[in-house]
């Protein structure tokens, strides 16, 4: 029987929403079943261990290969801590890791479904931390976001990635060369990895920065593609806001309960250290979407400008070409009044009245003058000429 029957399988959570919905983490495809025991049960796939070990007094004093044997090490060392980092696990090592360690199984379902938001819950001695780490990719200038969830108990600390950042294997080697401050316990990694998220922060601040700089140059260029940099810069800030903005709530929460559960005070210091931090960056985010939003209307008035002088242009040349059209209908109804006095004249029919008149040839140049004349004068009294 299924140890933990309120956990849904992969198929009830839907295709593409699991821990995995490409490959395995050494290259298992997804038909490919996952490892079973001798008795048929699930057993953990262990090829999503990122790096066990055990730490007491603050050194490591092993290593062991794979989540069993690192059960078996912590049970062997009292006063001892184990600090497991996954990534992408697969359902078989999240259920191994719940059973061991007595996890909430709304923890684990949200390590497995992913796509969470940054959040903290305590689960009796259990504290599990949602976090939304960032990397700025300068290649494509984008913002790329991962995601970590920390299991903090008495004596363990469990990181699930599901992204690039952050970068845990520099917050253990920093960890492992500081032993005085990795002594005090489980609650330091953990403040160690939001000030790694934290300051992971600070790079893709800059690069916005400068992304922004950028923009406004481009804004009053009149760069014709500044309109979807500045949509998608500012799509990137909302996620942005969503990965900052929680965490200042998060801080706060852990701040208030320092009396209550006996935090040392070098990581009190430490955890204001990190909260200063967030509350700066969280400022800077708010500003940059408040920056976008005046850029975004600053170019819509250039462009509606700009088409304006378009469309006055286009406007003032139609009207150019209306006089000329007009000054060509003109003279063309001016000249057409001889030809049509000489066209009836030249039809040389016998019976026809003035053709043997001796005053006809001045009396039709006469006609013809007069009226060339008249409609010279209409032409000019309009505007036309």
């Amino acid at each position: 029987m299924k140890k933990y029957p309120w956990l849904r399988s992969a198929a009830e959570r839907g295709a593409g929403h699991g821990p995995r919905s490409g490959a395995g983490a050494a290259g298992r495809s997804p038909a490919e079943p996952a490892p079973v025991a001798v008795d048929g049960t699930a057993v953990a796939d262990e090829r999503s261990v990122v790096d066990a070990a055990v730490y007491r007094d603050g050194r490591r004093v092993g290593t062991p290969d794979g989540l069993a044997a690192t059960y078996r090490r912590l049970r062997e060392e009292p006063g001892a801590m184990a600090w497991i980092g996954l990534y992408r696990p697969t359902e078989a090592e999240l259920l191994s890791l719940a059973e061991e360690f007595d996890l909430h199984k709304l923890a684990i379902e949200d390590a497995m479904e992913a796509h969470q938001r940054p959040k903290l819950e305590r689960y009796g001695e259990t504290l599990f931390v949602v976090l939304r780490a960032a990397r700025y990719l300068d290649a494509v200038e984008e913002v790329d976001f991962g995601e970590l969830h920390v299991f903090v108990g008495p004596d363990f600390l469990i990181t699930v990635r599901h992204g690039a950042a952050p970068d845990l294997s520099a917050v253990r080697a920093r960890m492992e060369s500081t032993p005085e401050l990795l002594a005090l316990g489980p609650e330091a990694v953990l403040y160690a990895i939001l000030d790694a998220a934290v300051d992971g922060y600070a790079p893709v601040v800059s690069g916005v920065q400068n992304d922004i700089d950028e923009i406004e140059t481009e804004v009053f260029r009149g760069d014709p593609a500044v309109s979807r940099r500045i949509y998608e810069l500012s799509r990137e800030m909302v996620e942005f806001q969503r990965a900052t903005r929680p965490l200042v709530g998060m801080l706060r929460g852990l701040m208030a309960g320092f009396d209550k559960y006996g935090t040392d005070e070098e990581l009190q210091r430490y955890l204001r250290d990190v909260a200063d931090h967030v509350t700066h960056t969280s400022e800077r985010v708010d500003g940059f979407r408040s920056a976008l939003t005046d850029i975004l209307a600053v170019n819509a008035t250039l462009v509606t400008q700009q088409q304006n002088a378009e469309m006055r242009a286009l406007a003032e040349a139609g009207f150019e070409q209306n006089e000329e059209v007009k000054k060509i209908s003109a003279w063309a109804a001016i000249l057409f009044a001889p030809t049509l006095v000489g066209t009836i004249y030249g039809m040389n029919f016998t019976h026809m009245p003035e053709l043997h008149w001796v005053l006809g040839y001045p009396f039709a140049l006469l006609l013809m003058a007069v009226v060339c004349v008249s409609l010279y004068v209409i032409f000019k009294r309009r505007d036309w000429l």
